[in-house]
């Protein structure tokens, strides 16, 4: 695998973008974003969308917790089961989605995500009881699972290699604009209304992402040259091709699986914690209200949002490996500064929301473009949906694991646990090779 780093952007009179010698000029802010090309901007804009949705829907769930385990007579452990069986799901809907990806299309792909995603967070509304709201969170995690890898290979597809960081890192940060969206809603919702209809209010919300496909539908393509390269090779869409041993005239790729699938499992693992769990911390433990927990939520979304921008910028100039090095460790220190408050010191709360924010999601603004690089166009989807998905599952243990801790550790010191994934993830750098620069055919 090459890792030469090198400026060229693919280019194809087909996909309506320009050899990168007739682009508008690429440096500057936005130079990433007018050397998508206009087809490059839709998909970009369509992948932006459903993964800023994708977030709202994940956030329906952790912002209505304490209403739900009032209202269902739940514990901790049960509540943070709803995460996990979220996240496990979301292996298989990711895993699947990304061959679905590499057989038919990114876009089609895409599309069916969404409305698995949206149609599920609306049952979750209409949930009888704690058993059937964990059937319908299961099954929406299908679609959640799915939507930010197929997105993330679309854009990548129509990305620079000078800019692919960056603009992968841009796509990432729709997941706080989704987060931001989901705690506003929150705010409004549980001031209005009381909590045992508010909580169903929410998920119901969910149904906003059906407005995008329609519009996907119509708008947005796969970028043709990958798509021709895609059509010319055998064996597209092969899990067995992931898994395949090197060999001496081949590399192969089973390596590169299982330690992507570590980096995942110590990034999500950390990350879900946090996002599953401080929204309850904040208001059980530190007594905070429904305005007031959407106050503290501004300020750890803001950070979120300016840390998946850097990251995305600091990923095509550190390279992906550098990235997330650094941000692990900045990311396990704040969770341990996090946790560790006093009692009544709520603006050190305040302002340590910013930084905590920042560095969880900085983190993840290289792995679009990381996991992309890694795998050739062919099983570009599977890979990408494997390695992540499955991670994400395996670091679906991390909730569930605070959810139980919390009993008798409470929720703040039990959010330290988070920090091991960050070490995990760390660890499983040594076994990946830095791809900076790598063309996508």
């Amino acid at each position: 695998m090459s890792t030469t780093p090198t400026n060229t952007s693919p280019a194809s009179t087909a996909s309506g973008t320009r050899p990168a010698a007739e682009h508008a000029p690429d440096d500057g802010a936005l130079g990433w974003l007018r050397a998508l090309g206009p087809r490059g901007r839709r998909a970009f804009a369509g992948a932006f969308g459903g993964y800023a949705l994708d977030s709202y829907d994940y956030f329906t769930l952790p912002l209505s917790m304490v209403a739900l385990a009032a209202y269902f007579g739940l514990d901790s452990g049960q509540t943070g089961l709803f995460t996990t069986v979220t996240l496990v799901v979301s292996a298989v809907g990711g895993a699947l989605a990304g061959v679905v990806a590499d057989r038919i299309g990114r876009v089609k792909a895409l599309m069916i995500t969404v409305v698995t995603y949206a149609v599920f967070t609306v049952a979750c509304g209409f949930a009888p009881n704690y058993e059937t709201l964990l059937v319908f969170r299961a099954l929406q995690g299908l679609g959640f699972g799915g939507e930010w890898a197929v997105g993330a290979i679309l854009v990548a597809e129509y990305a620079s290699a000078k800019h692919r960081g960056r603009t992968l890192g841009a796509i990432q940060s729709s997941w706080a604009v989704g987060w931001a969206l989901a705690a506003i809603m929150y705010t409004l919702v549980f001031s209005l209304l009381d909590d045992d209809l508010a909580w169903r209010v929410m998920f119901w919300t969910g149904a906003l992402p059906a407005l995008l496909v329609v519009w996907m539908r119509r708008r947005v393509h796969d970028a043709p040259q990958a798509v021709a390269v895609r059509e010319r090779s055998a064996g597209k869409g092969s899990f067995a091709a992931i898994f395949k041993r090197g060999t001496a005239g081949s590399p192969g790729l089973l390596r590169t699986t299982v330690f992507a699938v570590l980096l995942s499992t110590g990034v999500q693992g950390g990350y879900y914690t946090l996002a599953t769990w401080v929204p309850t911390y904040l208001k059980t433990e530190r007594g905070l209200s429904v305005v007031g927990t959407g106050g503290y939520l501004t300020f750890l979304i803001s950070g979120a949002f300016l840390g998946y921008l850097t990251g995305g910028y600091l990923t095509d100039r550190l390279g992906r490996r550098r990235n997330i090095w650094l941000f692990a460790l900045l990311s396990a220190l704040c969770i341990l500064a996090y946790a560790n408050i006093p009692s009544g010191a709520n603006t050190l709360l305040l302002v340590l929301g910013f930084p905590l924010g920042f560095c969880m999601s900085a983190i993840f603004s290289g792995f679009g473009s990381f996991l992309s690089e890694l795998y050739p166009t062919a099983v570009r989807g599977t890979g990408q949906g494997f390695t992540y998905n499955t991670g994400r599952a395996v670091g679906a243990v991390f909730p569930t694991t605070v959810g139980f801790l919390a009993d008798s550790w409470g929720v703040g010191g039990a959010l330290v646990f988070g920090a091991i994934g960050y070490a995990l993830a760390a660890l499983a750098l040594l076994g990946l090779p830095e791809t900076r620069g790598k063309e996508l055919a």
